[in-house]
């Protein structure tokens, strides 16, 4: 489907995208996911056509082009392609751990990991979930603590994203327990730094080409060179950029039930029972009239948001609402078509299927869907 907010540029590095997951990521998919990783070879072929790091400047070796369509076109395809393992883990790189690293970083951090990370030679994980702290991060209990030379760090983290392959981490702990919301400071740590271990590559319902994993910090010593951001400021830094988190899982959530649509009329077509094609059934043609007429409120409500991004205008709580609003309506389609695919809707060789189980993680993280709504309701009574 061709929308009017895309520009010839757009549609040249779409071009660029498809040929690069045609080629590189898409005859891979089924291995990756048997492997519960995405290989370094593939970040580093993103890197090379330019997938990633799209809106860093140029001078770190990113795109200098800060514009969401041109995330939104990476998305797109890739799960157009049926290759959300990748997606997953280029949004984090993307849409999560670079804006801290451009917007907090010193120019040393910036020097030291962003070109890298660009290039997809290092890869990026931002680590704040714990086993007793997810929507929740004021519940965090990874704890810094004032050292004669810097910090010493401990904790436990979890469902952790690009866990364990991460180079480079941005860590949430409290290091003031007196200071409630101002006692949490950010940390950029090295994966190579004594004291760091991963622990289990965990086990998934979907996303099965995306690692996920446990993460241990044992008195593991840090400077306050390795801050990111202010001492004090991690909660306040978080807030900041949760509307690119939400906005990039909404663009997911999009992006996956348009797939899943696609995937379906082009079943439906095919396939027969009775002796007609199915799509020739007026409860199937009901539902393609539903589920296309949904996608078009859907999109123009996503455009609206990436434009509000792009010009600094998008707020946090209408981030909440595009962020529940599409990840049911992903429930909802893809539901609906892996019902019009019948039985073979339910066999992992068909990518609907896959789809269904990629689906359910979209309304829990980056905040459940009911700390979303919670956000609006106290936003619209204030």
């Amino acid at each position: 489907m061709k929308r009017e907010v895309y520009g010839s540029d757009h549609d040249a590095f779409r071009e660029t995208v498809r040929e690069l997951v045609a080629r590189e990521v898409a005859p891979h998919r089924a291995e990756w996911e048997r492997e519960g990783l995405v290989p370094r070879t593939a970040w580093k072929a993103a890197g090379a056509q330019g997938l990633i790091g799209i809106g860093a400047p140029e001078e770190l070796g990113g795109g200098g082009t800060p514009d969401f369509r041109y995330r939104m076109v990476v998305i797109e395809e890739l799960c157009g392609a049926d290759c959300s393992g990748l997606n997953a883990g280029l949004s984090v790189q993307d849409d999560l751990v670079l804006p801290y690293l451009l917007d907090l970083g010193t120019p040393e951090q910036r020097r030291a990991w962003v070109p890298r990370m660009c290039a997809g030679t290092a890869i990026g994980a931002l680590v704040l979930t714990e086993p007793g702290a997810g929507s929740d991060l004021q519940g965090v209990r990874t704890l810094a603590r004032r050292t004669a030379t810097g910090w010493m760090l401990d904790g436990q983290k979890t469902f952790i994203t690009n866990g364990c392959q991460a180079d480079v981490l941005v860590v949430l702990a409290r290091t003031d327990p007196d200071a409630g919301s101002r006692g949490f400071s950010l940390f950029l740590i090295d994966a190579t730094a004594p004291g760091f271990r991963r622990g289990r590559k965990l086990e998934k319902l979907g996303l099965r080409g995306s690692d996920t994993a446990e993460l241990f910090f044992d008195e593991l010593e840090l400077t306050d060179a390795d801050v990111l951001g202010t001492v004090g400021g991690g909660f306040g830094h978080l807030m900041e950029r949760l509307p690119r988190e939400r906005l990039s899982i909404s663009a997911t959530s999009m992006a996956a039930a348009q797939a899943a649509f696609d995937w379906t009329r082009t079943y439906v077509a095919e396939r027969r029972a009775f002796g007609p094609r199915i799509d020739t059934f007026q409860n199937t043609r009901f539902v393609l009239a539903e589920i296309a007429t949904e996608l078009d409120v859907g999109w123009a409500y996503l455009d609206r948001s990436v434009a509000r991004y792009d010009t600094g205008e998008l707020s946090a709580v209408d981030a909440a609402k595009g962020k529940w609003w599409f990840s049911d309506l992903q429930q909802r389609v893809v539901d609906r078509c892996l019902q019009l695919h019948g039985g073979y809707g339910y066999m992992l060789e068909y990518p609907i299927a896959r789809a269904y189980a990629d689906a359910r993680i979209q309304p829990i993280y980056g905040g459940t869907n009911e700390i979303m709504k919670e956000i609006i309701g106290r936003d619209l009574i204030r």
